[in-house]
């Protein structure tokens, strides 16, 4: 068997744009490279690791040359986590690139003529916007580059020391550390990594990658740096590795209590041994925490445990409840599944209110534990103010609004309309969506529950009524082609696409366009410091 071709490292490579998914791009003899966590402007080595015909994939080994625009994220998670990939780039660049990404994927993807586009709506709030955050429960913890470095010191100077100041079982531990941690993944930045997920700092030129190349502090463990027997987390999984978690001591998305919480379950359960879900072996207790903050300042925690432990259970969420008095609405979930999803399992209401409530303009929306909600709540009602614009609404008009979730889009356009009907598969959320509609005493919205594909078809049309407007805001998929279709056939003269992914916005108003022109878009940003963008497209009903 020959050996593998050893890919090539690439000297002073200049960053110029930044494309899909967020990964910078280069060229290289007229060739595409893709380089994550770097910004326009950088001149980069690149040891390349995947070459296909038409592009090729690297990580940066070495910032030779910084971008003007870099600056030093705020996060100690940074580079580690995966979560907020632009922290390092201001965020008037940030918006830029993401209306840039919205232009470029419907006129290179969709290949659309666009009318009128709207500048990107920026967040007012960059930091501490989120509503909701997923934190896991792991008994593998992602070892950071400082967190290695001090198990190697601790294991030098224990095998040095003639008094062995570690215990047998605390020097086996750290070797197991070791040894497990650089067998199983390559750290962040390592020049040898086929894996383009860590991007991390930049390094300084001439710097090997692999050596300490931050100045922040080293992130401490939940027992302020010992390192314990199976190494626990209470955080974010690491992009591209099932098994791992970051251990996160704060989140700069979301405002307090929710690092609160996090943090003080996390040293109860410690406190307790209560056991960490094992990915690999798919055993284990604690397998995940939900955390919902609401503008109204409302508390929801759901702890999702394996059916073990039941007592264990009852006292960690009355030690929760206890502790944090301002938690509106207390669930826990029973999961003995390979996968995190709680999609199709019920959860139990254990303490408060059964749902927490958010408010937009004169409009109150109940939140269960299942529910959808968008992620930033401030951003959400001017997205919403964008889609009613765009709606056109006179008071005569017949809506269907697809995806509906919980109704918000519903009852937001209801007072505008004749009848709105919303659909959606998801039946927790249609029933939120009806109580929502009772609540705010709307009498002209109504919601089915069942599968858009097999619903929003022309006997729906015949039953009640054909569509004036068409609302729709799909998941990251885009829409099936049987809803693509039932809208051509669907006659309405206005089609409002709300999008998460302009990728497959695009492709699917590239199949509408034989009907409908693209009239006017506009890129909201929901998500800070990510490459995420929403876009809101105007299609009107040619002539």
């Amino acid at each position: 068997m020959g050996r593998k071709k050893q890919l090539p490292i690439l000297r002073g490579v200049r960053i110029e744009d930044i494309g899909s998914e967020g990964n910078a791009i280069a060229k290289i003899d007229e060739m595409v490279l893709f380089v994550p966590g770097m910004i326009p402007g950088d001149i980069v080595d690149v040891r390349v690791t995947k070459k296909k015909k038409r592009y090729m994939e690297g990580v940066a080994l070495a910032v030779v040359s910084p971008s003007p625009d870099r600056i030093k994220p705020p996060c100690r998670h940074f580079g580690v986590c995966g979560g907020c990939r632009w922290q390092h780039l201001p965020y008037d660049r940030q918006l830029f690139y993401k209306a840039k990404q919205v232009i470029d994927n419907l006129t290179r993807i969709g290949h659309l003529f666009i009318g009128q586009v709207d500048q990107i709506l920026g967040s007012e709030r960059i930091y501490g916007y989120r509503n909701k955050l997923e934190f896991t429960f792991s008994e593998r913890r992602w070892l950071t580059r400082e967190e290695l470095e001090t198990a190697e010191s601790l294991k030098d100077s224990a095998a040095s020391s003639e008094q062995q100041w570690l215990t047998r079982e605390e020097l086996e531990t750290v070797e197991s550390l070791i040894d497990s941690t650089v067998s199983s993944e390559l750290l962040p930045g390592d020049e040898t990594a086929a894996s383009t997920d860590h991007p991390g700092q930049p390094v300084p030129a001439k710097t090997l990658a692999g050596e300490k190349v931050s100045e922040d502090p080293p992130v401490s463990g939940p027992d302020n740096g010992k390192l314990t027997h199976g190494t626990p987390a209470l955080g974010f999984h690491i992009p591209g590795i099932f098994d791992k978690v970051l251990d996160i001591n704060e989140c700069l998305l979301m405002s307090e209590p929710a690092d609160t919480i996090r943090n003080e379950v996390r040293r109860y359960a410690l406190e307790r041994n209560l056991q960490f879900y094992d990915f690999r072996e798919h055993r284990g207790f604690l397998r995940t925490m939900f955390v919902r903050i609401t503008t109204t300042g409302e508390v929801m925690v759901v702890l999702v445990t394996t059916d073990s432990h039941s007592r264990e259970r009852e006292l960690l969420l009355e030690h929760i409840a206890g502790r944090f008095p301002e938690i509106t609405s207390l669930w826990y979930v029973i999961n003995t599944k390979k996968n995190d999803s709680i999609a199709d399992l019920t959860p139990v209401h254990f303490r408060g209110s059964e749902f927490i409530s958010e408010q937009m303009e004169e409009l109150r929306f109940r939140i269960g534990p299942k529910s959808f909600y968008q992620t930033n709540s401030r951003q959400a009602e001017k997205l919403y103010g964008i889609v009613k614009d765009f709606a056109g609404l006179r008071g005569n008009e017949v809506v269907y609004d697809l995806y509906t979730g919980t109704g918000t889009i519903a009852c937001y356009l209801a007072s505008g309309a004749d009848r709105v009907t919303g659909i959606e598969y998801i039946e927790e959320a249609v029933s939120d969506a009806r109580l929502n509609a009772r609540d705010n005493n709307i009498a002209n919205a109504e919601f089915i529950a069942g599968d858009i594909k097999d619903i929003f078809n022309d006997a729906l049309f015949i039953e009640r009524g054909r569509p004036d407007v068409i609302i729709t805001d799909p998941p990251r998929a885009g829409m099936h082609s049987d809803v693509t279709h039932a809208m051509l056939r669907s006659g309405a003269e206005r089609i409002v696409y709300v999008s998460c992914n302009p990728a497959t916005q695009a492709r699917d108003i590239e199949v509408l366009s034989s009907s409908y022109d693209v009239v006017r878009i506009a890129p909201v940003d929901m998500f800070p410091h990510t490459f995420h963008v929403e876009n809101v497209a105007l299609l009107k009903k040619k002539k």
